[in-house]
């Protein structure tokens, strides 16, 4: 009978799961929960765009005005989006407080990981369970939530879902959001080796995760180049584009910045007009197109990555030091 009896997890992993099951049972209702929202929003779509479009009276073809504003939608589905990019954006920071208090610090500080060791466990073999099962679920999870994401987002209307430069949409929907999540578990289990005690490793794991993320948000539109455009086109941006800034310049060549003179010009002989009365030679702009989501996602992705790479390095090498 035992032949036949199904395998079941054993050794490090069932250890592991075992043991935080309660994180386990948490993360899975979580993301539960999160695709139950993005379905729901998704369902509901359709109605909330409808709800922003053009209406009219009775005879043109449109919805009437009142019939839409009853819709309601738009300010569900729109706030139900920007709840779920909040989480995901924000993420890490569970995710290294766990890691630091809860997988590494407590175990070190209450002896479990010293016994492990005493045992047939070596101490590197016990730090590479314990990162490895969660970087593969959390990996995985996140992975789910990012791609229902983008998929109940639809058309990405900007007034519905947010632009793609804001912050939350920004890593919310694309592998940012993972090589986050993968950083904190990483910056969380280096706090726990250091501090060797549960409360202090949260505090430090915190710290660290929420230094990187104002850094990276600060320095996202520095990671690849932007475009800039002088003449005419600086005074007409494409649609979706991020300004990152604009102004004149002047006769003498001078390039003033931030000046919106003749922005509101409606033709070209309007915009001469105002350039030879303003006693301006150009105009100029720098932006980032929506094409440039993928670049500045990938070169923030690997940044990312890199600091938990460095961070799960500098934690083997630390546990190394310190055990025999």
């Amino acid at each position: 009978m035992s032949a036949l009896s199904p395998r079941r997890p054993s050794g490090l992993t069932w250890t592991v799961l075992r043991l935080h099951r309660a994180a386990l049972i948490a993360g899975g209702a979580a993301l539960l929960a999160v695709a139950a929202t993005l379905v729901w929003m998704y369902a509901i779509g359709a109605d909330a765009r409808a709800a922003i479009g053009p209406c009219g009276s009775p005879g043109t073809g449109l919805p009437s005005c009142s019939a839409l504003r009853a819709i309601g939608t738009d300010e569900t589905y729109g706030a139900g989006i920007d709840s779920v990019g909040t989480v995901l954006s924000y993420l890490m920071f569970p995710v290294a407080a766990w890691a630091g208090g809860a997988l590494i610090g407590r175990e070190l500080e209450s002896g479990t990981a010293q016994l492990a060791w005493s045992q047939s466990v070596t101490p590197v073999r016990w730090l590479a369970a314990k990162l490895a099962l969660p970087a593969v679920l959390l990996t995985a999870g996140t992975t789910a939530a990012v791609l229902l994401t983008v998929w109940a987002r639809q058309d990405d209307n900007p007034d519905l879902v947010g632009a793609w430069y804001d912050p939350d949409v920004f890593v919310s929907t694309g592998p940012v959001a993972v090589a986050h999540v993968l950083a904190g578990l990483a910056l969380g289990a280096l706090a726990g080796l250091v501090t060797r005690k549960a409360l202090p490793a949260v505090g430090a794991a915190l710290a660290a995760v929420l230094v990187l993320h104002t850094v990276l948000e600060r320095v996202r539109t520095g990671l690849w180049p932007a475009d800039t455009v002088t003449g005419r086109a600086a005074l007409r941006l494409p649609a979706s584009s991020l300004d990152l800034g604009h102004g004149v310049v002047t006769a003498t060549g001078r390039r003033i910045g931030g000046d919106l003179t003749c922005v509101g010009s409606d033709s070209a002989a309007d915009v001469q007009d105002c350039v030879r009365r303003s006693g301006l030679k150009d105009f100029w702009a720098t932006y980032h197109p929506e094409a440039h989501f993928w670049p500045l996602q990938l070169v923030e992705t690997g940044i990312v990555l890199a600091v938990a790479g460095l961070a799960t390095a500098g934690a083997f090498r630390l546990l190394r030091h310190r055990t025999p």
